[in-house]
């Protein structure tokens, strides 16, 4: 069974910088995409960043452009969040999500495995 599990959230002050990781425990597991999804209190889950794991397809939303960066290890089977400029609405819990096929997809429903969410608080 895959697990997938992120780390890195925590407090940070707005302007600030914050890496999420996020790694897929099944070593045999390979992926063909990897994405982040956020989730505000009382909201469903909406679209962050995606991307396949040779990195030559990403997605972003439009909060997040020019500002997170998503990016993939795959030696380490784990994908990353680079996020800059952090504004205090950027402040929810964040989650990772892997499929092991097609497509790239933004959409919450196309992805199979989920990881249980970090918290990022941004402090203006």
């Amino acid at each position: 069974q895959v697990h997938v599990m992120e780390s890195g959230g925590g407090l940070v002050e707005a302007g600030g910088s914050l890496t999420l990781s996020c790694a897929a425990s099944e070593r045999t597991f390979k992926p063909f995409a990897m994405a982040w999804f956020r989730r505000a209190p009382g909201k469903e889950r909406d679209f962050g960043a995606a991307m396949n794991w040779s990195g030559d397809i990403v997605y972003y939303a439009d909060y997040v452009k020019g500002r997170f960066t998503i990016s993939n290890d795959k030696d380490k089977n784990t994908v990353y969040l680079q996020k800059n400029n952090l504004k205090p609405e950027d402040t929810t819990v964040y989650y990772c999500a892997a499929n092991g096929r097609p497509p790239v997809s933004t959409e919450v429903y196309d992805y199979d495995h989920w990881g249980q969410g970090t918290q990022v608080t941004v402090s203006s």
